[in-house]
């Protein structure tokens, strides 16, 4: 593909697709691509696209079917429901490119670097960036473009000072003095191109631009005082050293070019500004963090012309290294800084070098910090220096008492992540071992640190590349793994650097650290990580050990939930102590069980809400927090955040053999998944809830989980299957003659009765499903004879009986409304729909269809929903209303895809034909 948003907006897919201009597609395409990783919210989009549009949901949706569209699923993935992400080479979109040689650039020679700028800013025409698309979040970014490109600008005007190309250099600036002479770097490199102007001139231009601009900034000044010829050092002085103790240039950091660059940048504006610059760089161990800050300190080096100190303080030094003292730090500063003092003590030196630094303009790095007292007394006060400061710990006291520019780093993305594995390997190599390669960014987590130990292990012979498959099959055992990430002698270990975070914990935060591995994870509500805390007893304070876990980046806060990352994971299960003794034991069982307890009944609590008629026998919640949804919307949104949670909570259960869980769970689960169209998975989760009720549940219950079963292999058309499990729920509902047996045979004989229906077999299911109803009568149960009913009206629909239709169908509506079972109303309203449609009734029909469907999505029904609107398409084109079937259509594209995408192509192509 082909992609442009420095200049006009446009995008070209590998099939021949187009978007451009203004569209709604090509602002999408723009606004995706300025984005970190090219992937925003759809909140993000609405409020930049669409801001205060009632309608913003529906107009993303379609935004993003027809990005995906023009572009294809390749470019534009299907996602989260949350999110959208483009998936673009770096080369092929211009913004990309431009960025890509920029970064290239940095650290080469200032003739090569000149040349690289110049292919970097070739991108550009000079004009503004995402021309045409308006509005104030477009604006924002069109600013930050604008201010990215005049920087590469700026740095090409000062490699080519350095390179001595002063006849590029004077035409160049004439250009953009011409333009903007306002702009003190413009102005700065026009003076130092024309330095043979006449001294009246020069003066006049001098003059005029401090007149209009007020006082020139450090670099402007140097520019002045260097054409009108002042000397920058007194005459005869001997001036000592300037310092200079940043290590010799290292690898470049693959994935953190615009980190680098908006930190760079946001130093250079606290230092114009006249302000101290203090940043602070924090991360989980491995993430690469010192590279980051010695890459951003090359790069502002020149800005300071006083040099540069840099400290290793030992933070979260391995062995027997302790960390840095204040004070040893303070005597190797001021050693550097004369006046050289003799004060004594840590106040009197730390003052004594805020003196020294008063007047001095220098950048200083302070590696590997382990708390804010240790940093403190090493800071400048006020003035024009910069501080660069990394961490395992966000250092939330220093944040608190200084002005700080915080940045947290994230692992890379996968593309990022495969060119540290990558470097070293050739281009046959890495197509041939494609695959793998993958697998072992997935399996590192993509940590820089873990892909630097595996590239190593692979480049320098330890592992001939042609293992590298058997290097994933060793690294997805979980032990296995970190010891595949520790080369000898421990000089590249995660283990060994995820042992020095753990080792500074306080025990609360240690032991939760061990339990939060325990969880199957992948993510965990504020509320799970606080039960997990109740195993430990009264007077634990799980939410100070959750704080600092997250001050110290072993565990991360996505949104408003939380995760380990699976190497912390990994390390946390099999090499921390879970207290002082590390016994496990009783502690273990007992943390897996307050897991899958406080899921079970959080879960159950959404069920309730969906399927108010289901009873399951779990008992009242004892020491979990259980979140109470009060409609539908509420709990389909709860299980969305959770559901992958509880699917492993599922598998933990297995795993481990634990009954309870291993049926309750997955009951508990299967509406959601139905309404979700999670089959596979639910299909899955009540084969292993089968088995596990048959030996562990009452006979009508054991019932029950063979018709979820056999519902669950309807849904996907597999109708013998269900028969049979409906089969045997018939025959252990006829061992319980009790009312909830009776109650639990008619639900049963009901399901058994749709899918004979199903089958064509309409005779026997006629005479089930009258079974059922009179069941349903007996133990005064309206939901289920409205069911039934209904099931009846829709055979008699299929043999073309449609007066019996409408009248079992009419006593089905009379029935369910004296309920508040709204799934059940909007199955009747929708057999209605085609009942009325085939007596030809088309007003009663959409009137009905409508209502349906508008149930279906209040009560987030997926499946049905899309069988609904797509129908009700149908009649509203056959009754000219092209407009809304279009409107009904977009909704079942949307549905699809986010149900994995069948059938969209057909629904397309109807739409098509519809606009």
């Amino acid at each position: 593909m082909h992609g442009y948003v420095l200049g006009p907006v446009s995008a070209e897919g590998g099939g021949g697709g187009k978007v451009f201009g203004t569209s709604r597609a090509a602002a999408l395409f723009a606004l995706l691509v300025t984005s970190p990783d090219c992937r925003c919210t759809r909140e993000e989009i609405a409020e930049a696209i669409w801001p205060g549009n009632e309608r913003a949901a529906e107009l993303v949706d379609r935004a993003i079917s027809d990005l995906r569209k023009q572009l294809g699923r390749e470019i534009v993935p299907q996602g989260r429901s949350g999110y959208c992400a483009l998936r673009v080479p770096e080369a092929a979109v211009d913004l990309l490119r431009f960025r890509d040689a920029v970064a290239k650039a940095d650290g080469l020679s200032h003739p090569e670097r000149f040349e690289r700028l110049g292919v970097a800013l070739d991108e550009w025409d000079g004009g503004e960036p995402l021309r045409g698309l308006t509005g104030s979040g477009f604006q924002l970014r069109r600013e930050a473009l604008r201010a990215e490109l005049m920087a590469a600008v700026y740095a090409r005007l000062d490699a080519a000072w350095k390179s001595r190309k002063a006849k590029w250099l004077r035409e160049e600036t004439e250009k953009w003095y011409e333009r903007a002479p306002r702009l003190p770097q413009i102005f700065r490199f026009y003076l130092l191109a024309h330095d043979d102007l006449p001294e009246r001139r020069r003066e006049q231009l001098i003059d005029g631009w401090t007149r209009h601009n007020g006082d020139p900034d450090p670099d402007l000044q140097a520019a002045i005082d260097l054409v009108r010829g002042v000397s920058q050092r007194p005459g005869g002085t001997l001036l000592p050293p300037v310092p200079n103790q940043l290590p010799g240039s290292g690898r470049r950091p693959i994935g953190q070019d615009q980190l680098i660059r908006e930190l760079a940048d946001a130093v250079c504006a606290q230092q114009d500004a006249g302000n101290l610059a203090l940043v602070l760089i924090s991360g989980m161990a491995g993430v690469g963090k010192t590279t980051v800050a010695h890459a951003i300190a090359r790069l502002l080096r020149e800005r300071f012309p006083d040099g540069v100190l840099r400290a290793e303080l030992n933070g979260f030094a391995g062995g027997d290294v302790r960390p840095a003292e204040p004070d040893e730090i303070l005597d190797g500063f001021l050693a550097a800084l004369p006046p050289y003092t003799t004060v004594t003590g840590t106040e009197s030196r730390s003052n004594a070098l805020r003196s020294a630094l008063a007047h001095r303009s220098m950048l200083i790095v302070l590696d590997d910090a382990l708390n804010a007292p240790q940093v403190l007394p090493l800071l400048p006060g006020d003035g024009t220096c910069a501080v660069i400061i990394t961490s395992r710990n966000d250092l939330l006291r220093l944040q608190s008492e200084r002005k700080v520019l915080f940045r947290k780093m994230e692992p890379l993305c996968e593309a990022d992540a495969l060119e540290v594995l990558q470097e070293e390997v050739s281009l046959k190599d890495r197509q041939t071992y494609d695959r793998p390669f993958r697998e072992l960014v997935d399996l590192c987590g993509r940590l820089p640190l873990a892909l630097t130990v595996v590239a190593q292990l692979l480049a320098k012979g330890a592992r001939p590349l042609r293992t590298i498959s058997a290097l994933v099959r060793e690294m997805k055992e979980e032990r296995a793994k970190l010891d595949a990430l520790d080369l000898p002698e421990g000089e590249l270990s995660v283990r060994a650097a995820l042992n020095c975070s753990v080792r500074v914990l306080g025990e609360e935060a240690r032991l939760l650290l061990w339990q939060f591995a325990l969880h199957p994870g992948p993510t965990a509500s504020w509320e799970a990580v606080m039960d997990l805390g109740r195993v430990a007893g009264e007077g634990a304070r799980t939410d100070r050990a959750l704080a600092e876990l997250l001050a110290a980046n072993l565990v991360e806060l996505k949104g408003d939930r939380y995760q380990l990352h699976d190497l912390v994971r990994a390390f946390a299960r099999h090499h921390v102590r879970p207290g002082p003794n590390g016994e496990r034991g009783d502690f273990e069982r007992e943390t897996v069980r307050q897991v899958l307890e406080h899921q079970l009944h959080n879960v159950r609590a959404c069920d309730q809400v969906l399927d108010h008629e289901r009873t399951l026998p779990i008992g009242e919640p004892d020491g979990v927090t259980v979140l109470a949804p009060v409609e539908p919307g509420q709990a389909m949104t709860y299980l969305d955040e959770e559901y992958d949670a509880v699917q492993r909570g599922i598998r933990l259960a297995v795993d481990r053999s634990i009954e309870r869980y291993e049926w309750l769970l997955p009951m508990a689960l299967v509406t959601y998944q139905w309404r979700r169209n999670r089959l596979d998975d639910a299909l899955t989760n009540l084969r292993y809830a089968v088995d596990a009720a048959e030996s562990a549940a009452a006979p009508v219950d054991c019932a029950m989980v063979h018709r979820m079963l056999a519902g669950t292999q309807w849904r996907l058309g597999r109708y013998d299957a269900a028969v049979g499990h409906l089969r045997r729920a018939v025959r252990l509902n006829e061992e319980d003659h009790s009312e909830k047996g009776r109650l639990s045979l008619a639900r049963t004989l009901h399901r058994l009765g749709i899918t004979l229906r199903k089958q064509e077999n309409w005779a026997d299911a006629e005479g089930v499903l009258c079974q059922a109803l009179e069941l349903c009568r007996a133990v005064t149960d309206p939901v289920g004879e409205a069911a039934a009913l209904n099931a009846l009206g829709a055979l008699h629909h299929d043999r073309g009986e449609h007066e019996q239709a409408l009248r079992r169908c009419a006593d089905a509506l009379v029935a369910v409304e004296r309920t508040v079972e709204r799934s059940g109303l909007a199955d009747v309203l929708f057999t209605l729909a085609k009942v009325h449609l085939s007596r030809s009734e088309r007003a009663e029909a959409i009137a009905l269809y409508r209502q349906a469907c508008d149930i279906y999505r209040e009560q987030g029904n997926w499946p049905y929903e899309v069988k609904a609107r797509r129908l009700f398409a149908d009649v509203l084109v056959s009754a000219g209303e092209t407009g809304n079937a279009v409107r009904e259509l977009e909704r079942v594209i949307v549905l699809r895809e986010r149900m994995g995408g069948e059938g969209v192509r057909e629904v397309r192509e109807l739409l098509e034909g519809l606009r």
